[in-house]
């Protein structure tokens, strides 16, 4: 489901640094704007995104919909964060709307690489209910995706892991383990749930402590994860037993008869926006398909064709049980798990990945 990890864990290694150089003159992916960068058409949007099924989602319930009505046509890019920054540092960002996770929205906020966003041009965001934390200065989101255990049903005798201290008491629920890789943020926080820490205090991370507890589970780990598909190939061939894995990557296997199963208690969400780089050239149009995508029907159409929770609550209104259960965002999820702290994450990420980097190589 995330094709934002690999995004996130190369960006993140070089902000601030000679990430700029000759990477914006070598990129040719958007042949219809000028030397200057600017739009040659008001009729014209160009959105970066995470590509693949996510942008077919986003073809079909966001940006077709959106031309018919507006008569914008929506031109998708899919450039990495580096590539990002490095255009809008140059003053020639070759995209106009930003659609990247809400952790590196607030990057690009401390890069001055964005533009504010004036909530007075968003009426969808108006008493919609939407969280606070997800209405920034410079992003708002759009949708919540989350980590969870997964496991094989046929692995325990019938018992079923309803925790992540579950996940972590092999004598009960034998059976090797995945983590999660270098592909996003340490799992610290799983730890911490499985030593007992209640969920809204979590923050900020006492980081002694989870090593520690990573250390009773580290001889049971086969694997540390690095893209989306592999923890369902892992279970589905029997090679683990439970693991991490990012909601909706098992779907499609548990719909074919894969006996795999979720357990969102303890659920780490993270949620993806919207943004506006520093120098876009159809500022208008970008704020037009925000708003847009924030309609409840319309979050309610991605969610049918992407596992991703909407963020407006009224959304639900226009999604059947079938489908509201398997969302980050479902109000029975919303309280069983927990957003990621991004501030805590950013101040902290260099030392953290470090010593997560050394503990996984001993």
């Amino acid at each position: 489901m995330r094709d934002v990890g690999i995004d996130r864990r190369t960006f993140l290694s070089g902000v601030g640094s000679a990430m700029v150089g000759a990477a914006a003159t070598s990129l040719t992916a958007c042949e219809s704007r000028d030397g200057r960068g600017s739009t040659k058409s008001s009729k014209r949007l160009v959105v970066r995104n995470f590509g693949g099924s996510y942008d077919e989602a986003n073809r079909k319930a966001v940006y077709d919909p959106f031309t018919k009505e507006t008569g914008i046509r929506v031109e998708v890019v899919n450039f990495e964060h580096d590539q990002m920054l490095a255009q809008i540092k140059e003053g020639r960002p070759r995209f106009d709307v930003m659609d990247i996770d809400m952790s590196n929205l607030v990057l690009f906020e401390h890069e001055d690489a964005s533009e504010p966003l004036d909530y007075g041009r968003l009426k969808n965001t108006r008493n919609a209910g939407i969280a606070q934390s997800l209405l920034t200065p410079n992003g708002v989101g759009k949708s919540y995706w989350a980590s969870v255990l997964a496991y094989r049903t046929d692995a325990f005798d019938g018992r079923k892991p309803t925790s992540w201290a579950d996940f972590w008491n092999i004598a009960a629920f034998p059976g090797s383990r995945a983590l999660q890789g270098e592909v996003d943020w340490p799992e610290l926080e799983f730890a911490l749930l499985a030593d007992g820490v209640p969920l809204d205090r979590l923050y900020p991370l006492d980081v002694d402590r989870a090593f520690k507890v990573l250390d009773e589970i580290k001889g049971s780990v086969r694997t540390y994860w690095e893209y989306g598909a592999e923890p369902g190939e892992l279970l589905s061939r029997n090679q683990i037993a439970a693991s991490s894995t990012w909601a909706g990557r098992l779907q499609h296997l548990i719909e074919r008869g894969a006996p795999l199963a979720y357990e969102w208690n303890g659920a780490r969400r993270q949620s993806n926006g919207y943004g506006i780089p520093k120098g876009s050239a159809n500022p208008d149009a970008a704020y037009l398909l925000i708003d847009f995508a924030l309609r409840p029907e319309v979050q309610a159409h991605m969610a049918r064709l992407y596992p991703d929770g909407p963020v407006a609550p009224a959304a639900y209104g226009y999604l059947g049980e079938s489908t509201a259960r398997n969302l980050a965002s479902t109000p029975g999820n919303l309280l069983s798990g927990f957003d990621l702290d991004i501030e805590w994450w950013l101040e902290n990420r260099e030392a953290v990945t470090r010593r997560w980097q050394e503990w996984a190589r001993t």
